[in-house]
C-alpha cells in the first residue's frame, strides 16, 4: 500500500469526502538542502551508505545550477576547503541563494577574505559557521516573496522554512481559504510566520507562539517590513501555551493580555511527534482548529482525542516525492 492509499484508508473513519492530493514535480522543488562535504564532493546518506554528488536535481534550479560551480571553487581553494564538513543551501523564488559553510576549525581572517571574494564572484550570500563562531558576507536577512499574498518572509540559515517551493504557495492559499466566522487567531509553532503573516489579513488580531528565538527574530523583522500591526507573539513552548491558557503568568508575555483576545481559530503546525495531551485538551476550547501536519500517524492519533470535532476539509501535499513523507492540512470544527 503506497502512502496515498494509507492516508485515504486512515482518514476513512473520520472524513468521507474525496481527499485532494497535491503532487510535486520530482525535480526542481527543494529550496532548502543540506549536504556533508567529503572527498571533494557533496555527500548525502542513503540508509547506511554515502552518496557523493556534484549537483542535486531535486533542488531548485538556482541551487542545482550553482552547486557544481561552487564545488569547483571550493575544491580549488585550500583555505576554503580545509576542515569544511557541511554545506547548506537555501534559495528564494527570485533566484537568490544563501550558502552556509560549516567548519571543524576556527574562522580565520584568511578564510573570511577568500569567502568575501567568492560571495562577490558568484553573487551569493555566504554564512560561515564554526564552534561558537559566525561570519556573514551580508547582514541582510534572507527572504522569500509570496506574491499571491503580497507578503515577504524573512529567514536565517538555521530557521525552519517549508522546503518545497512548488507547494508552499498552495499550502498558504489552502489555509487562507479555510477561514470563516473568524474573530482572532492563536497560532502555535509559528516558525518565521509562513502562515502567520498571510492570515493576519483575515483576522482581527493574531497571537503567535514559537520556542525558537531565531525564528521569532525573523517574524519580528517580517512584521516590521510588511507593516503589519495586528500580530502579537511570545516565545512559548507548546506546554507553556497550555499553562498560559490555564491561567499561568509569563514574564515573556510582556504587555500582551491573553484575555483581550476573542479567539475563534487555533492553528497548530507541530513537529512529527504531534501534540501532547495537555495541549490537545486546551485547543478543545476553540471553535475551529487548523492542523498542519507532517506526519499522518501522529495526526490521526491526535484526531482520535478530538471527539467533538468534525473534519470539514482535508488535503494532502506530497512535499517529498518518492519518499514516505506526506503533509496534511486539515480544518476541524467543534460540533454541538
Amino acid at each position: 500500500m503506497n502512502k496515498f492509499d494509507k492516508l485515504i484508508n486512515a482518514a476513512s473513519s473520520h472524513y468521507k469526502e474525496k481527499i485532494l492530493i497535491n503532487l510535486s514535480p520530482n525535480e526542481g522543488y527543494r529550496s532548502r538542502c543540506e549536504f556533508g562535504y567529503k572527498n571533494n564532493f557533496y555527500v548525502m546518506h542513503d540508509k547506511s551508505k554515502k552518496v557523493y554528488l556534484s549537483s542535486f536535481l531535486k533542488a531548485t534550479k538556482y541551487i542545482s545550477n550553482l552547486m557544481p560551480v561552487l564545488l569547483d571553487e571550493i575544491n580549488s581553494n585550500d583555505i576554503i576547503k580545509q576542515k569544511l564538513f557541511q554545506i547548506n543551501f537555501r534559495s528564494n523564488n527570485i533566484g537568490n541563494v544563501m550558502v552556509s559553510l560549516i567548519y571543524h576549525q576556527q574562522i580565520t581572517d584568511k578564510l573570511i577574505q577568500q569567502i568575501n571574494l567568492l560571495a562577490n564572484e558568484l553573487s551569493i550570500q555566504i554564512i560561515l559557521r564554526a564552534k561558537n563562531e559566525l561570519y556573514k558576507t551580508s547582514d541582510k536577512k534572507f527572504y522569500d516573496r509570496i506574491e499571491e499574498h503580497k507578503i515577504t518572509l524573512k529567514q536565517t540559515d538555521y530557521s525552519f522554512y517549508q522546503p518545497n517551493s512548488y507547494l508552499l504557495k498552495r499550502m498558504i492559499s489552502k489555509v487562507n481559504s479555510m477561514i470563516e466566522d473568524q474573530n482572532d487567531l492563536m497560532e502555535l509553532y509559528c516558525g518565521v510566520g509562513t502562515f502567520t503573516l498571510p492570515l493576519s489579513k483575515k483576522f482581527n488580531k493574531v497571537f503567535a507562539t514559537e520556542n525558537n528565538r531565531s525564528s521569532l527574530r525573523c517574524l519580528q523583522e517580517s512584521i516590521n517590513f510588511n507593516k503589519i500591526n495586528n500580530i502579537s507573539f511570545s516565545r512559548l513552548s507548546d506546554i507553556e501555551v497550555s499553562e498560559l491558557l490555564n491561567g499561568r503568568k509569563f514574564n515573556r508575555m510582556n504587555d500582551i493580555d491573553i484575555n483581550s483576545f476573542n479567539f475563534s481559530h487555533v492553528l497548530v503546525d507541530p513537529p512529527r511527534s504531534g501534540m501532547n495531551s495537555s495541549l490537545i485538551e486546551v485547543i478543545k476550547k476553540f471553535t475551529y482548529i487548523i492542523y498542519v501536519s507532517c506526519n499522518p500517524n501522529s495526526f490521526f492519533r491526535d484526531i482520535e482525542q478530538l471527539k467533538r470535532f468534525k473534519i470539514i476539509d482535508l488535503e494532502a501535499y506530497d512535499q517529498f516525492p518518492s519518499t514516505q513523507h506526506l503533509e496534511i492540512i486539515c480544518l476541524l470544527k467543534k460540533t454541538p
